[in-house]
């Protein structure tokens, strides 16, 4: 009865819509879980546990590094902030951890021009065990993140039924839109889902939700990124044409900073998210990040490409028997974005090609640029035939756009 009755609630909720007007293009900011998860130690590991200090002196950094000019503007708590609820149902954060409260938090994210998120669970429970966010509870829960002045929620799934999560992400969305304050809202209703249609109703999504969870959680392992990207494009013809501006697919935080990735393998994941249209949450301590790691977040031409204003989500276009593949992704201004990624385990490898085996065909002339060398590679026609050359597991990525239109030039 259960998986007949789902359905019918998802219909009749598509009359519940997000109407927020946020995150035209992908988010940015710095987010708790990869790299902090769940310490609440704050005895043994008072720099490290979820508390009110750690979101301070990311806060600092976000403001004073680079970050927030960059566009790196959420700060967003994940689980293991609840202290619990008081006797009215109201939720509180845990007091030795958060003495000042979530309104402090987000008073001081303000002042540094920064924006604050926090996270709840539409099931009994969050994930780590603490009060969830029952149907019962959505409209107080949303009108208690306004009163905060918080900027985005997470609304996890952990510990919820199918019809608890078909009722209560639409839910979610009205009463958030009910409060009057704009509040980005990250679901992750479709990884629950296993990600697909029919369970999964992405038309609706992107009425109710601005990002969403689509599969696995990330781990600090190059192992998981490349399961992630293996999912994202062998449903590439499904989750690209869902993806646009105020709505994302989420592939989950970076991993750059942390400890799984190779230098090679942290410059991977950071093109191919910006390729994909991701989300950059960045999930790394701001306050140790290697010169190396920073550089690579913080390149300005990777931002430009990930914000660009058309919202088109890349796809895998080109795979090569040398296990070479090629990402595109369509930009503003008739330009693109071309990822080279390697999946050998050997030795550089020299991948020649030309735009016309990509599938180029006007008679433009192109003018590349190495996002990351920041080279440029000029008078390219389809006809061109070029070389990359390509590190294990490594990437090359070129900002391609014309520069001249051959078609006019010879009228």
């Amino acid at each position: 009865m259960l998986l007949k009755t789902v359905p019918l609630l998802v219909l009749v909720a598509q009359v519940l819509m997000l109407e927020n007007g946020l995150l035209r293009t992908p988010p940015m900011g710095w987010l708790a879980w990869e790299r902090f998860r769940c310490n609440t130690n704050c005895d043994e590991d008072p720099k490290n546990c979820i508390s009110e200090r750690l979101f301070m002196e990311m806060a600092d950094r976000m403001a004073q590094d680079g970050w927030r000019d960059l566009g790196y503007t959420y700060l967003n708590i994940d689980d293991c902030w609840i202290g619990g609820r008081d006797a009215s149902g109201y939720l509180v954060p845990d007091p030795k951890r958060f003495p000042h409260g979530i309104s402090f938090l987000a008073d001081y994210a303000h002042s540094l021009g920064l924006k604050l998120g926090i996270y709840e669970d539409i099931g009994n429970l969050t994930c780590m065990g603490y009060p969830g966010t029952t149907l019962d509870k959505v409209d107080q829960d949303a009108q208690t993140f306004a009163e905060w002045k918080v900027d985005m929620l997470k609304l996890d799934g952990c510990f919820s039924t199918p019809m608890e999560r078909a009722i209560g992400y639409p839910k979610m969305a009205a009463a958030l839109n009910a409060t009057g304050r704009p509040i980005a809202f990250s679901c992750s209703w479709p990884a629950y889902e296993g990600g697909l249609p029919p369970r999964v109703n992405y038309t609706l999504l992107a009425d109710i939700c601005n990002l969403w969870r689509n599969y696995d959680d990330i781990q600090d392992s190059w192992k998981s990124v490349l399961s992630i990207l293996d999912w994202f494009v062998q449903y590439q013809d499904i989750l690209q044409p869902v993806a646009g501006p105020g709505h994302w697919n989420d592939p989950d935080m970076l991993l750059i900073g942390n400890f799984g990735l190779s230098f090679e393998q942290a410059r991977a994941q950071m093109a191919l998210w910006t390729v994909l249209a991701a989300p950059l949450f960045m999930s790394t301590d701001l306050r140790t990040i290697s010169f190396q790691s920073m550089d690579i977040l913080q390149n300005p031409l990777m931002i430009k490409i990930n914000q660009d204003h058309l919202g088109i989500q890349g796809r895998r276009i080109y795979k090569d028997k040398s296990h070479i593949e090629v990402y595109m992704r369509p930009l503003s201004g008739e330009a693109s974005a071309l990822v080279f990624f390697s999946r050998r385990t050997d030795m550089p490898y020299h991948y020649h090609s030309s735009l016309a085996q990509l599938n180029f065909s006007r008679s433009i002339i192109y003018e590349a640029q190495d996002v990351y060398s920041g080279d440029v590679i000029s008078d390219l026609r389809v006809e061109t035939n070029f070389t990359v050359i390509i590190n294990p597991s490594g990437v090359v990525m070129w900002y391609l756009y014309p520069i001249k239109n051959l078609e006019m030039f010879q009228q």
